[in-house]
């Protein structure tokens, strides 16, 4: 018969190696952020199903891969407007009033 301490131990090293797992996941994810996500293809990596490797993402860092990813896309298009002045990056990011909306061309009968 196996001590329980054992059991818990076993468990214990699971755990890290899971989150071993999901760190390497992460650090792919930061390097290739731009690239398109495909799911199945860290989840090989990972060498988790990849409903796993979501559940345990979600748990390990707050937010699902997709929504990771999205968050480090947005982190890394605002940077490049970080050394522009307002005066500049304004007209490019800002939003388009209705005013400034094309006019729709006339529909002739």
């Amino acid at each position: 018969m196996c001590h329980p301490s054992w059991g818990r131990a076993r468990v214990a090293a699971r755990h890290l190696s899971d989150l071993a797992r999901l760190r390497r996941v992460r650090d792919r994810l930061d390097r290739e952020y731009a690239r398109p996500l495909d799911v199945e293809a860290l989840a090989r990596g990972a060498d988790m199903p990849a409903g796993q490797l979501s559940r345990q993402f979600r748990l390990a860092y707050g937010k699902s891969p997709y929504a990771y990813v999205m968050a480090r896309r947005t982190a890394g298009a605002t940077t490049r407007w970080a050394g522009m002045p307002s005066c500049a990056v304004k007209p490019v990011t800002g939003p388009v009033r209705n005013e400034e909306a094309p006019a729709p061309e006339p529909q002739l009968a």
